[in-house]
C-alpha cells in the first residue's frame, strides 16, 4: 500500500479532531484562569493530537516504520504522563475545594458525574487511538508478508467496537 493513503487517513482524523483541540487550546491560551489540572489535560490533548499530525506528516514524507512507532510511542506516553498528572492534580483540587465548603460551614454544590458527551469522547478516543496503532503496525507489517485483507479488517472492527463501546458507556451514564 502506499504510504500516502494512511497519511492521509490519519491526516483526516487529525482535521476531524478539531472538536478537541482547539478547545483544550483555547484553555492553554486562558492560563491562569483555568485550573491547573484542566490546563495539563489540554496540554495532554494537544500533545495527542501533534504526534498524530507529525505522524502523519512523516508518513507522507516516506519515513520508515521505527521512527514513526518510536515517534508514536513517545507522544503517546507523553499525552498519557499529562493526563495522569492532570487527574492526580483534579482530585486535590477537588478536595481543596471540599475542605473550603467544609470551612464554611456551607453544603457544597452538587456534582453530577461527567457528561453523556465527554464520557463517549473518551472511550471512543481510546478506542480509535488502538485502532489507529493497530492500523500503523499492521500497514509496516504488511511489507513482511501480512495478507491485505487482515491488515484492513482488524483496525476496521477495533474503530467499530470502540464506537459501540462509546455508545455503550454514553448510554449507560445517561
Amino acid at each position: 500500500m502506499n504510504p500516502a493513503v494512511p497519511a492521509l487517513g490519519i491526516a483526516a482524523v487529525t482535521a476531524s479532531g478539531c472538536v478537541w483541540y482547539v478547545p483544550a487550546l483555547a484553555d492553554l491560551r486562558a492560563g491562569a484562569d483555568r485550573p491547573v489540572s484542566r490546563r495539563l489535560a489540554a496540554a495532554a490533548c494537544l500533545t495527542g493530537w501533534a504526534t498524530t499530525a507529525a505522524t502523519a506528516l512523516l508518513l507522507l514524507l516516506g519515513v520508515p516504520a521505527r521512527p514513526l512507532l518510536a515517534l508514536a510511542a513517545a507522544g503517546a506516553g507523553a499525552g498519557l504522563a499529562l493526563r495522569v498528572r492532570a487527574a492526580v492534580l483534579r482530585r486535590r483540587e477537588e478536595r481543596e475545594d471540599a475542605a473550603c465548603w467544609t470551612a464554611l460551614k456551607v453544603p457544597a454544590p452538587a456534582r453530577g458525574g461527567p457528561p453523556r458527551p465527554l464520557a463517549f469522547a473518551r472511550t471512543a478516543g481510546a478506542g480509535l487511538g488502538l485502532a489507529l496503532a493497530a492500523a500503523i503496525a499492521l500497514a509496516w507489517a504488511r511489507r513482511h508478508g501480512v495478507p491485505f485483507a487482515l491488515a484492513a479488517t482488524v483496525p476496521a472492527a477495533l474503530a467499530a467496537c470502540a464506537l459501540l463501546a462509546a455508545t455503550a458507556v454514553s448510554a449507560r451514564r445517561h
